[in-house]
Parts: C-alpha cells; sequence; structure tokens
C-alpha cells in the first residue's frame, strides 16, 4: 500500500516538475529574446557610426551576449573568420546546428538575422537588421502578453495533469 502513496507522490512531482519546466522555457525564450535584440540594438549602432566589417562586427556583437547567444555569435565569427560557408546566411546555419539548447523563437529570429547579413550595402543591412528587431520585439511582446497567468497554468496544469494521473493509478 505504501508503494503505491510513494508511486502516486513520484507520479504528482514528475508532472508537477514538467509543468514548471515549461514555465522555465518560456523565460528562458524571453531572456534570450531580449538578450538578441539589444545585440542588435549595438549592431546597427556600429554599422551607423562606425561602418564596422562584418567579421568585426559579429565579434563584438558576442562580447555584448552571453551563455547559449555568445556560442552562437562565437561560432558565426569563427564560421566567417574561416570561410567555409559561401555566405553569412550558410555560416550561421552552421553556427546554430554547432550549438545546443536554442530556443524555437530564437533561433527563427537568428536564422532572419542570417539572411540579411553581408548581402547589402550600408543602408540595406541596417534596414535588414531593423526588420529583424521588429521581428524580435514582436515574439516578445507576445511571450509577454498575459504572461503571469501563462505560467502559472502551465504550473497548475502540471500539478493536476499529475494528481489526476495519480488518482487513476490508485
Amino acid at each position: 500500500m505504501t508503494w503505491k502513496w510513494i508511486g502516486a507522490v513520484l507520479v504528482i512531482v514528475g508532472c508537477g516538475g514538467f509543468g514548471f519546466l515549461i514555465a522555465a522555457g518560456v523565460k528562458r525564450e524571453e531572456r534570450y529574446l531580449r538578450e538578441l535584440l539589444e545585440a542588435m540594438e549595438f549592431m546597427t549602432s556600429e554599422l551607423q557610426y562606425r561602418m564596422t566589417p562584418l567579421p568585426e562586427l559579429i565579434d563584438r556583437a558576442a562580447c555584448h551576449t552571453s551563455g547559449t547567444l555568445w556560442q552562437v555569435f562565437s561560432a558565426l565569427d569563427r564560421e566567417l573568420a574561416t570561410q567555409i560557408a559561401p555566405n553569412a546566411e550558410a555560416c550561421l546555419r552552421a553556427a546554430l546546428e554547432n550549438t545546443d539548447g536554442i530556443p524555437t523563437l530564437t533561433g527563427r529570429v537568428l536564422r532572419m538575422l542570417g539572411r540579411s547579413l553581408g548581402k547589402f550595402d550600408l543602408a540595406g543591412q541596417i534596414s535588414g537588421i531593423n526588420f529583424v528587431k521588429d521581428a524580435c520585439r514582436e515574439n516578445l511582446n507576445k511571450l509577454q502578453k498575459d504572461k503571469a497567468e501563462r505560467l502559472r497554468s502551465y504550473r497548475t496544469l502540471g500539478v493536476c495533469a499529475g494528481i489526476a494521473l495519480a488518482i487513476l493509478l490508485l
């Protein structure tokens, strides 16, 4: 009998933990998008006022990021330096493939950024980065809309699913 109760508690904790894990993933996605937006703001300023070449721009942008985004920008810098891939988009794709832990929305925004890097003149480059920044802001606003209620719902749903499953198993 006690084994059933221990099992029920473990099911509840496991499902509740899954709900908390989903909520933490949403917070992490928001943090990455915010950091990527700051890096793109920096890149725009560098292009406007210093006309920094692309490899140096990516290297400097890497200094303004941390964690997984730093890994992506550092890998992109290495890819651009070795010039194995034909363009910046392919280099960024390779950098994303070599980096684990990039959330879905952040990965999409980074791929959009790759499509605009190194293809146009200065005005086109700035315009492309501004377009990507707008997409990043839109994703960030979607995540922030009713954030507290959604996170609470994810956690509650996980715990309730665990309780329901435990009741069914008892």
